[in-house]
């Protein structure tokens, strides 16, 4: 991590000659999801918990709830949307206090790089834990909820689109709750309100998915979902360099 952190840092004119542009800012970016993945690869504290609290869920109400064929399809959405976004939960609220606790964020925030790209590297490091954990709790799902499998890529775009708006909102509120002290509990509190319509619209294309209803009758659902992953996008990408200003 380190060695990462002071190659974000260099501020030599050769080196910023040769990083400049779009290639230089997208090496910036992926530095630090790879400071991010290989932190987790030797910690793998956030999507175990991720993963643990996503398969309770779904076992859960998978076994409370009385899965008959006239109601399968009914609550269905609502569990793989209640374990995605809750396991997302757990790992957006870690995603800057180990940067926080450990100093790392006041080293990315004097390195020479635009703020944008600590952004997009922290919403690229938080889709691709979300994406581990949904990749083996969507199979999961399918069996328990006796899904046939012809779905699976129907279901595996929406549920893309849903973690990409989820995400990029998630990560600005992270960062600004980091600063305080309850904020476990001020994330949720800020977020959900602010992501109600990917999570509205994503359940409702999902209940279209598995109830086979024509696109044309849902594809207003996919029209909002896409238009607020790239408004929230947007507006992230625009407010966190005020946000992680203290």
């Amino acid at each position: 991590m380190t060695q990462q952190i002071k190659s974000l840092t260099e501020s030599r004119p050769s080196s910023a000659a040769k990083t400049g542009g779009i290639g230089g800012y997208l090496r910036k970016v992926f530095a630090i999801v790879a400071k991010d993945v290989a932190t987790e690869l030797r910690t793998k504290e956030m999507v175990s918990a991720m993963f643990v609290f996503s398969l309770l869920v779904i076992l859960i109400f998978n076994f409370a709830f009385d899965l008959r064929a006239e109601n399968l399809n009914t609550v269905a959405p609502g569990v793989l949307w209640v374990a995605i976004i809750f396991a997302g939960m757990l790992g957006l609220s870690r995603s800057f206090i180990l940067e926080r606790d450990q100093g790392v964020l006041d080293g990315l925030l004097l390195a020479p790089i635009d703020r944008s790209a600590i952004y997009f590297g922290k919403m690229i490091g938080n889709v691709l834990f979300i994406s581990v954990v949904e990749i083996v709790v969507l199979p999961i799902f399918m069996i328990l909820f006796n899904q046939p499998a012809n779905i699976l890529p129907m279901l595996v775009g929406v549920v893309i689109l849903g973690t990409i708006g989820f995400a990029s909102v998630g990560t600005l509120f992270s960062a600004m709750a980091v600063h305080t002290r309850a904020r476990e509990v001020l994330l949720p509190i800020m977020l959900f309100p602010v992501v109600v319509p990917v999570i509205l619209s994503a359940v409702r294309l999902t209940s279209a998915i598995l109830d086979r209803t024509p696109f044309e009758e849902v594809s207003h659902w996919l029209t909002l979902l896409v238009v607020f992953d790239a408004i929230f996008v947007a507006a992230s990408f625009m407010l966190f360099e005020y946000v992680v200003e203290e």
